[in-house]
């Protein structure tokens, strides 16, 4: 019989890898490499009272959010949705979408990326903020087009 205990994956809730973006904090909990780079996990800690990233579409992977904790304020086009603890938002590709935090509470959602095209995202961001070179939004749109992601202008 195969041990196949060198296959898995456990990240504990101190664990994972954490990228502080502004207002957000993202923890990295599967970052493709025990999927075959098939899905990458993440979870989202945004404060009260705050923006996400400007309203932009994926052409290349698929894009989850699972709502734990808050209520998040998702957009897609011009429809709102607001999405409470226990909801379940997918995003496929090409669809406009941005979410924000409205509350009081911070808001904690796990995020998923099928493929994990967009993890890097989320360090390369996290590397141009910490270094001063732009402000969010700036730094979020130009990292985007670095992951077949682009700006939704004809919603912004």
């Amino acid at each position: 019989m195969n041990d196949l205990s060198n296959d898995l994956s456990i990240v504990g809730p101190e664990a994972g890898e954490v990228i502080e973006l502004g207002p957000a904090r993202m923890r990295i909990l599967e970052d493709g490499g025990t999927t075959a780079h098939r899905l990458g996990i993440g979870e989202i800690t945004l404060a009260p009272r705050s923006a996400g990233p400007p309203q932009h579409r994926h052409a290349e992977h698929d894009e989850g959010f699972y709502v734990v904790s808050g209520t998040a304020r998702f957009t897609v086009g011009q429809t709102v949705h607001d999405a409470h603890a226990g909801t379940l938002v997918m995003v496929p590709p090409g669809v406009p979408h941005t979410f924000a935090n409205p509350g009081d509470q911070p808001v904690v959602m796990v995020n998923t990326f099928t493929p994990d095209l967009y993890v890097q995202y989320f360090r390369d961001l996290g590397d141009m903020i910490a270094d001063g070179r732009q402000t969010m939004p700036q730094a979020a749109a130009q990292v985007m087009s670095r992951y077949s992601t682009t700006v939704a202008t004809d919603y912004a």
